[in-house]
């Protein structure tokens, strides 16, 4: 009998698509709550927070695999840590995890770099926490999902005057492709960083807006400002891109046609 599968942030974006599929592939699946949940489908939920660690000795014990989606604006490398720390002496043989394309790329030294782009430093801590951690690991760094693009323009679009960071671009992913990736990774054997995971094409954040206004019907004066600092400079060059990898096949058109209603 095959050991069960842990998914921190098993109720997320990413987390809640990449249950069923483990479920799908006759996996037994075990969720990370922080809040109480009695079992649905088959899956098993357990009480804990990777934030402070509490729970996770329970959580991980019979574990062979993690998957850890539970990420947040700050604190990975914390999270990652906590996890570790339960995961590592409990035996768990395979820890999958997802980061994002650019943490390498992206420098943050300087308190406005932080402020804007502190996320990137924390993925990539969190990386090499998992990496030196003595347990066998996969990562995948992945570009922005189309939903962060479209929670990010809805709250620009909040104002009369949408302010867009200038020369930005993006090439966002379907979440529902990155997690069927990272189901596939999880059962497999540990295999390290692997290749990145990118959209099917580089948009402008022009374009993203554009279109996002189009599919919501609303009307906003479109405005670009350059950030700075040396963080922004590296964005703008395209520092979270991989176009080398647009192995992604949905659309940021055929994301708003399904997900954006109109609304004033």
């Amino acid at each position: 009998m095959t050991s069960p599968i842990l998914v921190t942030g098993g109720t997320g974006t990413l987390g809640r698509l990449v249950v069923p599929l483990l479920r799908n592939a006759g996996r037994e699946v075990r969720v990370l709550s922080r809040t109480g949940h009695g079992p649905g489908n088959g899956v098993e939920f357990v009480t804990g927070d990777v934030s402070t660690g509490e729970g996770l000795d329970a959580a991980v014990k019979g574990v062979g695999t993690v998957v850890h989606c539970a990420g947040s604006a700050k604190g990975d490398e914390d999270k990652a840590r906590n996890l570790v720390r339960a995961a590592a002496p409990a035996g768990v043989g395979h820890l999958v995890y997802i980061s994002v394309v650019g943490v390498d790329r992206v420098p943050v030294v300087s308190g406005v770099d932080r402020a804007m782009f502190g996320y990137f430093a924390a993925k990539h801590a969190a990386e090499r926490v998992i990496a030196e951690s003595g347990i066998p690991w996969t990562t995948l760094r992945a570009t922005q999902f189309h939903e962060w693009v479209l929670m990010t323009l809805g709250l620009m679009a909040k104002s009369p005057v949408m302010p867009l960071w200038g020369g930005v671009r993006f090439q966002p992913v379907d979440s529902g492709e990155v997690a069927a990736r990272l189901v596939e990774l999880a059962l497999g054997r540990p295999a390290g960083l692997v290749p990145d995971m990118a959209g099917p094409r580089v948009y402008t954040m022009k374009e993203l807006a554009r279109g996002y206004l189009k599919a919501t019907g609303k009307r906003r004066l479109v405005m670009s400002v350059n950030s700075p600092g040396r963080a922004a400079r590296a964005y703008r060059a395209g520092a979270n891109l991989a176009p080398e990898r647009a192995v992604g096949r949905r659309t940021w058109e055929e994301f708003l046609a399904e997900q954006a209603r109109p609304s004033r």
